[in-house]
């Protein structure tokens, strides 16, 4: 064994993840468990810290490496457990001097207290992010580019800014010519990430935004088939995105929203920055420049002082802003946060709404599924039977197909959750 990653949480995480196999296995280290975690939820803190006993459990001989946004936000509770050798920050993690500068000691023996453990720097202190080069995703069908990371927002709940730092963007240059690599490499797909990508740009020169990036890449990458952005604030999103998602058929007709609740007392306890006319109003008018567009979006159950009233509005929002794809979270307090002050609701009642909503995307997906059956789609495939159309439905393949390949279906139906190819 050499270095082995275990990554939790975004699509950001899984990307950087590569990037720290491939530094640290450049860097000569070996017996190494690196696990990237994420500080989202309590929940996502507590499985990582799980995992991490159980992997040193099945590789006594291991080293541990714990890095990512909750090793950032809360270093000693990884520094405190026995079964840890280091704890990394979000600004050393991404850095091959890092990895070789540690390479020494994690062939030794390691006997370190919590504090001799700690390489985590002031995150806010960061004001720039580099181009990492990854020739693809090992394993995965489409390939990841960061071009932002950090976020200048402050939620009241959410405590990613002190794991990421502020807003910074990779220059334009930089950000297509790791495209095109990937694309030379046989790339088919490739999805723009970050932690809030419509704020891209505002530090660079000139201050382009995320729909002009979107269109020098589809510009001067011709031979790109297919190009998705992973989820947008839909206040942030520009006239360059929008004319982008209206004439580049190459631009995956794809939106995951960053929309948390459908209710305005809420939204601006959450400090938001849109309320929920504002959200109605972008997916009728997205809808109207793209009819074959699909919505996902985030939404949050049982955050501080949420009504029944409160809950029925989100609950509203699914049908009204047509969405399809839900990634539901029950709130969870994180320490430092405004929400975590605010009067809570009984976790029970959380865990009870989000399952609520979670029926209700279900039943949205079926909807959606139902309105594909007999159509033809061009879809991806991510494995021997299994695949994505363009609005990034799966789809269970009748005849196994090469990964990564494009080719042409006709749903047949579906089981509630796929669809399947004749």
């Amino acid at each position: 064994m050499s270095v082995e990653v275990v990554t939790f949480g975004c699509r950001l995480n899984t990307y950087e993840s590569e990037v720290m196999r491939n530094a640290a296995a450049k860097a000569g280290v070996e017996q190494t468990v690196i696990v990237n975690t994420c500080a989202v939820t309590a929940e996502a803190v507590r499985q990582a810290r799980q995992s991490i006993r159980r992997l040193k459990r099945e590789r006594p001989n291991a080293n541990i490496v714990v890095t990512g946004c909750a090793a950032q936000t809360e270093p000693q509770t990884f520094a405190n457990m026995p079964e840890v050798a280091l704890v990394a920050g979000n600004d050393h993690k991404l850095q091959p001097e890092f990895w070789a500068d540690q390479r020494r000691t994690l062939r030794g023996t390691l006997d370190f207290g919590a504090e001799e453990k700690c390489r985590v720097n002031d995150i806010m202190a960061v004001k720039e992010t580099a181009a990492h080069l990854v020739d693809g995703i090992e394993g995965r069908a489409r390939a990841f580019v960061q071009v932002q990371n950090g976020c200048d927002h402050r939620c009241t709940f959410c405590i990613i800014p002190y794991g990421r730092g502020n807003s910074r963007s990779v220059p334009m240059g930089e950000v297509v010519a790791q495209v095109r690599r990937l694309v030379e490499r046989g790339y088919r797909e490739v999805v723009l990430t970050g932690v809030d990508i419509t704020s891209y740009g505002a530090g660079l020169p000139g201050t382009p935004k995320l729909g002009k990036l979107v269109k020098q890449i589809l510009k001067h990458v011709p031979e790109l088939a297919r190009l998705r952005i992973s989820s947008i604030d839909s206040v942030e999103a520009d006239a360059d995105l929008l004319d982008a998602i209206a004439d580049e058929p190459r631009l995956m007709p794809h939106l995951h929203l960053s929309l948390q609740h459908g209710d305005d007392l809420i939204l601006k306890r959450m400090k938001r920055r849109h309320l929920r006319a504002d959200a109605i109003r972008f997916t009728e008018h997205v809808r109207r420049l793209r009819p074959d567009v699909v919505f996902g979006a985030d939404l949050i159950a049982g955050f501080p002082t949420e009504t029944d009233e409160a809950f029925a509005r989100s609950r509203e929002m699914i049908a009204e802003c047509g969405l399809t794809h839900l990634h539901v979270f029950p709130y969870s307090e994180r320490p430092g946060t405004p929400a975590a002050r605010m009067p809570q609701v009984p976790h029970v009642l959380r865990k009870e709404r989000a399952r609520l909503l979670r029926l209700d995307g279900e039943a949205a997906l079926r909807r959606h599924l139902d309105g594909q059956v007999g159509r033809k789609r061009r879809v991806l495939t991510e494995s021997n039977d299994m695949a994505r159309t363009e609005q990034f439905t799966p789809v269970r393949l009748a005849v196994h197909a090469e990964p990564g390949t494009l080719i042409n279906v006709t749903i047949a139906g579906h089981d509630g959750k796929q669809l399947l190819a004749a």
